[in-house]
């Protein structure tokens, strides 16, 4: 594993480093890369881990629209044995969009870790690769076993203590890993009652399940067993899953929905929808009053909102209220996070 030093375009979450000096005890970053043995499906992320006594600092994973983290570079880890998570992005986004909760669930004791999906992300939007949401929970299958098998940071990590965390595809990626199951004929059916929604417009242009092989590969077991909880954030597809396989799921889900009216996700279809089909004594759930879909986001510069007014105007929603405001939610779900997975 290498740190990243790549792309700096804004419109794309890049990566910036920033010398601070040095500083102990700090969040390390590695480079991931998830080659595919099967081809076509190589991909690159990134670990978070606690650092022992760095060199030096850099802050990492900003750029002009999103508030960068203070890292450590290949610094070595703080002698020990520390539960892992993964973190799944949503439609689009990348691995380092939920960078701030890695930085906080670093500093709570773990190792955290996050991939690009192919197909669904900033930078690998293949059409092929889009509709294939089968692959996106093998993407994270393969992050566990990379993590595992890797000779600098594996020995670190509790292979006995591992959870998940994804925001909107990457919550239903996470259900899907937690047991759930796609249910074409459900979709079928919800699809053609409520041609509008959100969900059934994405999937329908992606082609998701159009095709016999399609819906066998997407409504196969998907799961893995050694992922012992699950975080899930304002997550569209609940309407796809079969509500007997949410009803027979066995380990815990903490499920956050987002009220604010933003992505066009009707909570009475997805989080609140989600929860009421999952065994009662392994659900949570939060709907904080001013929670936005984006919310799930970096924190956004102050100049932000001007940039993005010049160069990206449809997207200056993402930012809204998105720097003390949005600060103040990641400390309470890194806070409930934490706690949930330490709980579990």
């Amino acid at each position: 594993m290498t740190v990243a030093r790549t792309r700096t375009t804004l419109s794309s979450l890049i990566l910036s480093l920033v010398p601070l000096g040095a500083m102990a005890d700090q969040t390390g970053l590695m480079e991931l890369s998830l080659p595919d043995p099967t081809g076509g499906r190589a991909t690159t992320g990134f670990v978070w881990y606690p650092a022992a006594d760095p060199a030096d600092t850099v802050l990492a994973l900003g750029n002009a629209v999103w508030e960068p983290i203070r890292v450590a570079p290949d610094a070595d880890p703080v002698p020990g044995s520390y539960p892992l998570v993964v973190l799944s992005h949503g439609m689009f986004g990348n691995a380092r969009n939920q960078a701030w909760l890695a930085e906080g669930l670093v500093a709570a004791g773990f190792i955290v870790a996050a991939t690009d999906h192919p197909g669904t992300s900033t930078f690998q939007r293949d059409q092929d690769q889009r509709r294939e949401l089968w692959e996106r929970p093998r993407d994270v299958s393969r992050v566990i076993d990379t993590v595992l098998d890797d000779p600098g940071i594996g020995p670190s990590v509790d292979a006995s203590r591992i959870y998940m965390a994804g925001h909107s595809l990457g919550g239903f990626t996470a259900m899907l890993l937690a047991g759930a199951r796609f249910d074409p004929g459900r979709t079928d059916a919800f699809c053609t009652s409520h041609p509008d929604d959100r969900v059934c417009t994405i999937f329908n242009d992606w082609g998701v399940a159009k095709t016999p092989e399609d819906r066998v590969a997407m409504s196969g077991d998907l799961s893995d067993p050694r992922i012992r909880a699950f975080a899930v954030f304002d997550l569209g597809g609940t309407q796809s899953l079969s509500l007997e396989s949410l009803g027979a799921i066995a380990r815990p889900v903490l499920v956050y929905g987002a009220p604010v009216a933003i992505e066009g996700l009707d909570l009475d279809v997805e989080s609140r929808a989600l929860v009421a089909a999952l065994p009662a004594s392994l659900a949570i759930y939060h709907e904080p009053a001013t929670m936005a879909h984006f919310d799930f986001l970096g924190v956004c510069t102050e100049r932000a909102i001007e940039i993005l007014q010049q160069e990206e105007p449809d997207d200056v929603y993402v930012c809204e209220d998105g720097r003390e405001d949005r600060r103040a939610e990641h400390r309470q779900i890194i806070a409930e996070v934490t706690d949930f997975f330490q709980a579990n």
